[in-house]
């Protein structure tokens, strides 16, 4: 009888061509971590939202794929929803940067239908069924982006919530007086003000998250050369990808709207509203797994 960590070790073979799994991560990580998610499902009623909070590289949406994966072989439904997936229309986000040309790229607080996710999420916790999940296709419009047509399901124990800034909240305005880089300059502190403002209106969403786990490089700075490593495999595989400039510019727009170390580490010691932080290594790996009333110095 093939064991469920083999059949992991299929599953990723065959999404990713993984010929083995890295050391220890499937005990040490992805079992206890889905064991966990089931024991909070267990816990809830109705359907548990598990929100997933992790930047760019840290593994978010292969985790998800996994442990969807694991719970399944448990005989849980579980869906699967990304921020991205509730950005706004490609026509909508034209008219944003036309209106305010800051908003060159999609990605910050603005730039999404932050009702349509909440009109999801509070479906999903009523229990009405079926429900359209909604999905983005990021190719559309040269890369620009639109949203194309939904996922239906016809029922869900769990939904996975993922997203670069799910879970992240305002924080007070005097704090970007001393910003780190990229945020050194004025214009780029009232940028930061405005999308630290804009966050209000994603507090309904994440109201309606049961738990929230952390995904949390060990360096923010990282993002940069994981970047460029997606941008090569990219570009290996045949498709456009963007300069080292490009991805500079690109990953530090990021930074700009909602900078890590002022927004993402306050959450890291906030048992209110955190449940599990995952520490990542320089090589996409999860270090070690704490909670943030009880983190191992």
């Amino acid at each position: 009888m093939t064991s469920l960590h083999d059949r992991i070790q299929e599953f990723c073979a065959a999404r990713w061509g993984w010929e083995t799994l890295p050391a220890g991560l499937f005990e040490e990580v992805w079992l206890p971590l889905a064991t966990q998610i089931a024991a909070w499902r267990q816990e809830t009623a109705g359907v548990l939202i598990q929100g997933i909070l992790g930047g760019q590289g840290t593994g978010k949406t292969t985790l998800a794929t996994i442990l969807i994966e694991i719970l399944r072989e448990w005989g849980l439904t579980v869906g699967q929803l990304s921020l991205d997936d509730l950005y706004k229309t490609y026509a909508d986000r034209q008219q944003l940067q036309r209106a305010d040309p800051r908003f060159r790229w999609r990605g910050p607080p603005g730039t999404h239908d932050v009702a349509l996710g909440l009109a999801v999420l509070r479906q999903l916790k009523q229990g009405v069924f079926p429900i359209e999940l909604p999905r983005f296709d990021k190719s559309a419009w040269n890369g620009m982006g639109d949203r194309t047509h939904p996922e239906v399901i016809a029922h869900a124990d769990i939904l996975l919530f993922e997203g670069w800034f799910v879970g992240v909240r305002p924080i007070d305005p005097g704090q970007f007086e001393q910003a780190p880089a990229p945020i050194e300059r004025e214009s780029d502190r009232i940028f930061a003000r405005e999308m630290n403002d804009r966050l209000q209106d994603y507090l309904p969403l994440w109201e309606n998250l049961d738990r929230l786990i952390v995904l949390h490089p060990q360096d923010y700075r990282w993002s940069k050369p994981w970047r460029r490593e997606a941008e090569q495999r990219m570009m290996a595989a045949g498709r456009s990808g963007m300069t080292d400039e490009e991805i500079d510019e690109f990953v530090e727009y990021f930074w700009r709207s909602l900078h890590p170390e002022l927004l993402i580490q306050p959450l890291l010691s906030d048992p209110d509203h955190v449940d599990l932080v995952i520490e990542i290594d320089t090589h996409h790996q999860p270090q070690r797994v704490y909670q943030p009333t009880q983190k191992i110095n």
